[in-house]
């Protein structure tokens, strides 16, 4: 696999803090108020080239979540994509949420994928679950 490709302005910007950690830590480029029940997109400033047959998806980070409701969103980043990486960023709960300016906003993870799935066939094979959809597990 091809090593990330990041632009020379973002060297500070996406860090880690453990060497096996999964997932890269991205930074507010400026402060953002999250509204109560609402959702807000923050600007980092990163630009990069995920390596071609992967993705880079967009996490939350579990203390944001836990701690102030706080969860990431819309976070699939394509190969082909070249522009700044932005944040879509929900407050659950019901007071505003302020994001400043270099707080790790989420977690940046590099998955590698098939591109080519798929394959159409006349009809899929049986299986005990079927069509049985949420909960049919018995969870």
């Amino acid at each position: 696999m091809h090593k990330r490709a990041l632009a020379p302005h973002n060297l500070r910007t996406l860090t880690k803090e453990h060497y096996y950690d999964a997932g890269l830590d991205i930074a507010a480029l400026e402060d953002t108020t999250i509204p109560a029940r609402g959702r807000a997109m923050v600007s980092t400033g990163v630009t990069l080239a995920v390596p071609e047959g992967s993705v880079g998806l967009l996490w939350s980070r579990s203390g944001m979540s836990v701690k102030h409701g706080i969860e990431c969103g819309a976070g699939c980043i394509d190969s082909t994509y070249r522009g700044e990486v932005k944040v879509v960023l929900y407050n659950h709960t019901d007071e505003d949420y302020e994001v400043k300016r270099g707080d790790r906003i989420a977690q940046l993870l590099t998955i590698p994928i098939d591109p080519d799935p798929y394959e159409r066939v006349a009809e899929l094979s049986e299986t005990k679950r079927g069509g049985g959809g949420f909960g049919s597990t018995g969870a």
